[in-house]
């Protein structure tokens, strides 16, 4: 799941070195923490959030298929 994201973020920012992703497992979630570069922060999140609630539902969705634990996106600035 983290080199999905880092694709799908890498392809929408100017700084695609910077990008960087940890994940943080509990008991029943898995918390993927997305940092991106200066001035990449607008790209990833959207107008009115659009995008990164997009971002947001293909993970939920493949996690729910996959049946494993239950996956949040959250953008650290």
């Amino acid at each position: 799941m983290d080199k999905l994201i880092e694709d799908i973020v890498k392809e929408l920012v100017d700084k695609p070195n910077e990008v960087t992703i940890t994940s943080v497992e509990s008991e029943r979630t898995v918390i993927y923490e997305l940092r991106v570069g200066d001035g990449d922060l607008g790209k990833v999140i959207g107008k009115k959030g659009r995008t990164a609630h997009a971002i947001r539902t293909i993970i939920s969705a493949i996690s729910a298929k996959g049946g494993g634990k239950r996956a949040q996106l959250e953008i650290v600035e």
